[in-house]
């Protein structure tokens, strides 16, 4: 198992999604405007309405308020101080950034390039911690800073959560400050979610469509609550025992539930693991695909070319490297 010292001082498990060997206060919405309109004098001296100024709605990083079929998403996941767990945990942020923009236009394909940074927001740990959970909280200061670059950058910054044995929604509305703006989402790893005697790494853990449900209409509540443009919720998924009860996945107004082939080996074993994945998607699922800089080249094999993702079907809309 990969193993690394994190910002948050803490002993993390794995990087984002891969599988096991086989201070902070909300936002509060803009207050409604009162039931008497302001006035201003007419041209008679008698009273008329006066012009309240224009708020833009707010848009997603690059424009517009929903992600597909506009967008098609490329980022890079990981965790600044251990390299182990995700490209985007290695050197300096500004230049990885740099390295999304360029391979985001490479799977751009007729659609717009949208770059992610898929920061590990929320890491499985091998060991239960003060609190039992097995799994520890990256700093507020470190989402602070990741979500500053996404903004100079235009891109999308997804929270990746690796609950442990934790509870999903909790961790997820633990997020909530930074889920009420407009340019971030949402990632679950739920081979990391594990049961009560269930310890990250030893085998995997799992959810079920009903979970997801419960996420998609908690983030669903938060685009209603603040105007927000669609956001996205991704799962990866490595093995399908990972995700029980599929057919009982609803999408939920305002959110772009995205399933995300995990897995590590050659072109062949990943499309075999695809072809499993994306049998019988429900409707109004998306799909998105991980690839491995490192490990998919291990064993003389080699990474998968972006001609040979967007080969695949369905499509991928979202392509990550770790």
């Amino acid at each position: 198992m990969l193993a690394a010292s994190a910002a948050a001082g803490l002993t993390l498990l794995t990087g984002c999604g891969e599988a096991p060997s086989a201070g902070r206060s909300d936002a509060k919405p803009a207050p409604s405007p009162s039931h008497a309109s302001p006035t201003t004098p007419g041209p008679h001296g008698s009273p008329t309405p006066a012009r309240t100024p224009h708020r833009a709605r707010p848009e997603l990083p690059r424009g517009g308020r929903e992600l597909f079929p506009r967008y098609r998403m490329v980022g890079f996941c990981g965790l600044p101080g251990a390299a182990a767990l995700g490209r985007l945990g290695t050197g300096d942020p500004a230049e990885r950034a740099d390295e999304i923009e360029k391979t985001a236009r490479r799977f751009a394909a007729g659609r717009e390039p949208l770059p992610v940074l898929e920061l590990l927001a929320v890491v499985a740990n091998s060991t239960p911690g003060p609190d039992g959970t097995y799994r520890s909280r990256t700093p507020a200061a470190t989402i602070a800073r990741f979500h500053r670059l996404a903004r100079r950058r235009r891109a999308m910054l997804l929270l990746n959560v690796q609950p442990g044995r934790a509870a999903v929604l909790d961790e997820v509305k633990a997020l909530r400050e930074w889920l009420v703006h407009p340019d971030v989402g949402v990632a679950l790893d739920p081979e990391w979610e594990m049961g009560p005697g269930g310890i990250p790494g030893d085998s995997y853990g799992r959810t079920d469509g009903h979970e997801l449900t419960s996420v998609a209409r908690y983030l669903s509540g938060l685009v209603e609550a603040h105007d927000l443009p669609e956001k996205p919720l991704v799962f990866h998924q490595v093995a399908t025992s990972v995700v029980r009860e599929q057919s009982a996945l609803r999408p939920q107004p305002g959110v772009a539930l995205i399933k995300s082939a995990d897995g590590i080996g050659s072109p062949g074993l990943k499309r075999g693991t695809w072809k499993r994945l994306v049998r019988d998607l429900p409707d109004g699922l998306h799909t998105g695909f991980k690839l491995f800089y490192e490990e998919d080249a291990e064993g003389g094999s080699r990474l998968m070319t972006p001609k040979e993702v967007l080969a695949l079907r369905p499509q991928p809309e979202y392509v990550m490297y770790e």
